[in-house]
């Protein structure tokens, strides 16, 4: 059987993120372009995401991005839009939380969108109305211990 000769697997042939931290220039859309916030990963290298032109489109995560670029529910990405088909689009780039901040101050996003790494897309007041019954005091808790 033959020994292993190298310094590690596929892994370190294939190349480590070394640009990760290296400030971009910010790319800004074009026409046939337009700016999303990704609202549902679907798998495989698809995604669903409302586009700031109030569209919601199922989007293709192209080659260069995939296992490279790793996009999360509430990114905002920029998305290709197709001639043909109008309900589907491509993903071009995504921007990092910085990007996203820069382009809303620059008036690229409407004011009605949240750029934060928590977001959920639930309206709002969905949630107010829930009760709970049935309130359980301490005390019975402590004797309900006592008496085991």
């Amino acid at each position: 059987m033959p020994k292993n000769k190298g310094k590690g697997g596929k892994n370190r042939r294939r190349g480590k993120n070394e640009n990760e931290f290296e400030k971009r220039e910010l790319i800004f859309k074009e026409d046939q372009q337009e700016y999303a916030q990704v609202t549902k990963m679907l798998g495989n290298g698809r995604l669903e995401a409302m586009c700031f032109d109030g569209v919601k489109r199922l989007c293709h995560i192209r080659g260069k991005l995939r296992k490279k670029v790793w996009i999360n529910q509430g990114d905002i990405i920029l998305v290709g839009l197709r001639d043909y088909q109008d309900s589907k689009a491509d993903v071009i780039l995504k921007y990092t939380s910085d990007e996203a901040r820069n382009l809303k101050t620059y008036g690229e996003f409407p004011e009605s969108v949240r750029i934060n790494d928590t977001v959920t897309f639930v309206e709002d007041g969905f949630d107010e109305d829930i009760e709970f019954g049935d309130e359980i005091s301490s005390d019975d808790d402590a004797d309900s211990v006592d008496n085991i």
